[in-house]
C-alpha cells in the first residue's frame, strides 16, 4: 500500500498538483491538517480515501481535529499538532499517542519535516507543501509503504524548485471546486479596474 502524507497546504494546490502527478498510484493520501479550504478541492481530485484534521488555520472546516484509524493493521493518531505545542517539543504529542496506543504519529503544524522511528513508535511530519519553514525551504511530504505485517517504510521527499519550473503546464481546477464570484463583487473588481 502506497500512502501520500503532506500537510500544511494551506489553500494552495500547485504544489500538491504536481506531487499527485508525480506519485501516482496512492491507496491512500493523509492530510495533516491547515487545508484552509482544500479539503473540498481534495475531494474533487483525488480518487482514494483521504484522512484529513483540522489545522489552526481551519476556522471553518468540517473536517475532524483528530483522527484515529487503521492503516495495514498499524494503528495511526492523526493531528494537526499545535493542540500539543509541537513548536516547543514533540513530548507532549508522544504522551498522547502512547495514551491511545498509537504505532505512528502523524502531525503538522510546524511546517518542518521530522521523522523518528522508535522501536513501537514512529512521530512523523511531513512538512509543508506550500511555506517550508525548514533550512534550505524545499516543500516536503513522506510517502509511506505498508503492507500488513510488515514494518512500514517510510520516505521523505524534497521538491527541488527547478522541478516545478520544468512542469510548469496547468492542472485544470475541476468545474465543482471553482468558487462563482457574486455579481457584487464583479460591479468591485470593475469600479476599481481590477
Amino acid at each position: 500500500m502506497k500512502v501520500l502524507i503532506v500537510s500544511d497546504t494551506h489553500g494552495q494546490h500547485r504544489m500538491l498538483d504536481y506531487v499527485l502527478e508525480k506519485e501516482q498510484g496512492i491507496d491512500l493520501l493523509i492530510h495533516c491538517g491547515d487545508l484552509e479550504g482544500g479539503e473540498h478541492y481534495l475531494k474533487a481530485v483525488v480518487t482514494c480515501p483521504v484522512y484529513m484534521v483540522k489545522g489552526n488555520n481551519d476556522f471553518f472546516s468540517d473536517v475532524p481535529r483528530e483522527e484515529e484509524f487503521s492503516v495495514a493493521g498499524y494503528k495511526v493518531f492523526l493531528t494537526h499538532g499545535h493542540s500539543y505545542f509541537v513548536s516547543l517539543d514533540y513530548e507532549r504529542i508522544k504522551e498522547e499517542g502512547k495514551e491511545r496506543h498509537a504505532d505512528i504519529i502523524m502531525f503538522g503544524h510546524t511546517h518542518k519535516p521530522y521523522l523518528e522511528e522508535g522501536e513501537n513508535l514512529t512521530l512523523l511530519n511531513p512538512g509543508s507543501l506550500s511555506y517550508p519553514r525548514q533550512e534550505g525551504r524545499q516543500s516536503s511530504y513522506i510517502i509511506m509503504h505498508v503492507e500488513e505485517g510488515k514494518k512500514p517504510v517510510f520516505e521523505q521527499h524534497y521538491i527541488v524548485p527547478a522541478e516545478i519550473q520544468k512542469k510548469k503546464k496547468e492542472i485544470p481546477i475541476p468545474e465543482e471546486v471553482i468558487v462563482k464570484k457574486p455579481r457584487r463583487f464583479n460591479a468591485l473588481l470593475e469600479f476599481f479596474d481590477l
